[in-house]
This record gives structure tokens, sequence and C-alpha cells, in this order.
């Protein structure tokens, strides 16, 4: 699943880890979200758009920011 969760991590100068730890997952999981090679849960990708400030079609539906 493409999305624009890495792009808008860095711009907001978080690293995988502090997000990870902010929503309660591991690093490993936001990485593989950022790359398209897992699919998260709704709860996870409401947790994702919450600390980034941005909505879930800005973060999973859009392609380009």
């Amino acid at each position: 699943m493409k999305n624009n969760v890495k792009i808008t991590r860095i711009k907001s100068s978080i690293t995988q880890e502090q997000l990870a730890r902010k929503i309660g997952v591991t690093r490993q999981t936001i990485g593989l979200i950022e790359k398209g090679e897992y699919n998260p849960s709704l709860q996870i990708c409401v947790a994702i758009a919450k600390e980034l400030n941005k909505t879930l079609d800005e973060l999973f539906w859009e392609v380009e920011i």
C-alpha cells in the first residue's frame, strides 16, 4: 500500500523509533508501513495520523503531499 507516512514523518522531524513509541508499535512496523509492505489496522492508521497531525486521506490515500 503506497502512502505518505515516511515523507510526512521526516518533514515533522520525527524518527521511526519516536513514532513507534508514541503509537505503541515497533520501529520495524513503522518501517514496513512506510515501505508499503505492511497493511496497518485502522487503529494504527488513526494513531499515526494523529501523531503526524494529518488526515487519513493525506497519509494513506493521496499519492503525493
